[in-house]
C-alpha cells in the first residue's frame, strides 16, 4: 500500500450550499471529498461497467446491482497490479440519472470505509455505450513503489 495523506476540505462549497441541494445530490450534503497526497506509481482504471464474468450486462434496470458489479470489476483491475481500494485517490462515476448516486455510494461503502474515501466526482451523462448500462466507475490510484 502506498503512503497517502487525506486532507479534509473545511468550509467546502458543498457544505455551505447543502440546504438548497435536491435530494438526488445527497452525496454533496456530506461535504467535499479530501485532497490526497501520495508517493508511488500512478495507475488509472477506465470506467468499469456492470459486466459479469462472461462479459454480459449484469443487473439490467437495477442501479444497486449494476453499482455492485461495477465496483467488483473495479476492484479486480488494480488487484492485478498488486493494488487495492486503499490505493485509490480518485473515483469518477458517470450515471445516466443522478438518482442512481445512492446505489453507487452504497457499493463504494462495501469496498472503501468512510474514513478512507478518495476524492470523487459524479457526472450525469445522456447515455453510456449501451442503453442497458446505468453507470460506470473509474479510478486513479497511487501504488507503493
Amino acid at each position: 500500500m502506498s503512503e497517502l495523506t487525506r486532507i479534509p476540505a473545511p468550509g467546502c462549497a458543498a457544505a455551505t450550499r447543502q440546504n438548497s441541494l435536491p435530494q438526488a445530490l445527497d452525496f454533496a450534503r456530506a461535504g467535499s471529498t479530501p485532497f490526497i497526497l501520495g508517493t508511488g506509481r500512478f495507475g488509472a482504471v477506465a470506467g468499469q461497467l456492470a459486466l459479469d464474468e462472461r462479459g454480459r450486462p449484469a443487473g439490467e434496470g437495477d442501479p444497486a446491482a449494476q453499482a455492485r458489479q461495477a465496483f467488483e470489476n473495479l476492484r479486480r483491475r488494480p488487484a492485478s497490479a498488486g493494488a487495492g481500494f486503499d490505493d485509490v485517490v480518485k473515483l469518477t462515476h458517470h450515471v445516466t440519472d443522478m438518482t442512481h448516486t445512492p446505489a453507487v455510494r452504497a457499493a463504494r461503502a462495501e469496498h472503501i470505509p468512510g474514513d478512507r474515501l478518495p476524492a470523487a466526482s459524479a457526472v450525469r451523462v445522456a447515455a453510456l455505450v449501451e442503453p442497458e448500462f446505468l453507470m460506470e466507475v473509474g479510478a486513479f490510484a497511487v501504488v507503493a513503489p
